[in-house]
């Protein structure tokens, strides 16, 4: 096994975020919430970078939030460190995706939930299982589950706890596409592939765009958007002289 709680590998505009502990199922301890920032800081200026993939090692996503190492007292470096973390995640200039597999419970749901895209295989096992423990969630979870099911469905799973599978979480648009495990792979690099070959610049502006938009009234929203806030994207004219290739 490689070195490294959280590995990075880049081909083709594309940055590969692995969480390395298939051991732990890849359970998030807070060392490993420093490896993922570290990583996060250096795509957020890398030019290179057009799409990020975040994936887990094995035979799962992520188990969630390291229990042991919540019992044996490992502290992050400040109290909202893996929270920061996931809005760092979600703040990056460059499309997101998360590849699901495996078990993806409560921690690791907030963690993919801070994703542009989520992908699942079918037979993926997914929950918010703070109920269970006696946990009230502090990385996002009151926000953006309801943000991508909708209150009531949000509701459902969290005040039940109950494990949905990856067709599932497809089928109540929690994931964006869900299918077979051993064709999921191949559907995370296609859909990279097709957001790669866009304007970088299209994509990040259009992803601040419907984030500015979330948080407006929808007249003001639709003024913002007339008056180009963020310019124009700096390959637009060579694009456009190219037919759009």
């Amino acid at each position: 096994m490689e070195d490294g709680l959280v590995l990075r590998s880049d081909l083709d505009g594309v940055a590969t975020l692995t969480l390395n502990r298939p051991d732990k199922l890849n359970a998030m301890n807070p060392a490993a919430f420093v490896e993922l920032r570290g990583h996060l800081e250096s795509i957020r200026d890398d030019e290179s970078v057009r799409v990020v993939v975040l994936q887990g090692a094995g035979r799962a996503f992520c188990a969630g939030n390291d229990l042991g190492s919540i019992a044996a007292g490992e502290r992050a470096p400040t109290a909202t460190y893996q929270a920061e973390t996931i809005d760092l995640l979600e703040a990056l200039p460059q499309a997101t995706i998360a590849r699901v597999h495996g078990h993806c419970y409560t921690g690791a749901l907030e963690l993919v939930l801070g994703c542009d895209l989520i992908m699942c295989a079918d037979d993926a096992s997914i929950g918010d299982t703070h109920g269970q423990w006696g946990l009230v969630p502090v990385w996002g979870m009151s926000v953006r589950l309801p943000e991508r099911v909708g209150v009531a469905k949000a509701r459902e799973l969290s005040f039940t706890a109950k494990r949905i599978s990856g067709a599932e979480a497809a089928a109540i648009g929690l994931a964006n596409h869900s299918v077979p495990l051993d064709e999921l792979d191949a559907a995370v690099g296609e859909m990279a592939s097709q957001i790669a070959a866009n304007s970088p610049g299209t994509v990040s502006m259009m992803k601040r765009l419907i984030t500015d938009a979330q948080n407006m009234d929808r007249t003001d929203a639709l003024e913002r958007e007339r008056s180009a806030p963020y310019g124009r994207p700096a390959d637009m004219e060579e694009r456009m002289r190219a037919g759009g290739r």
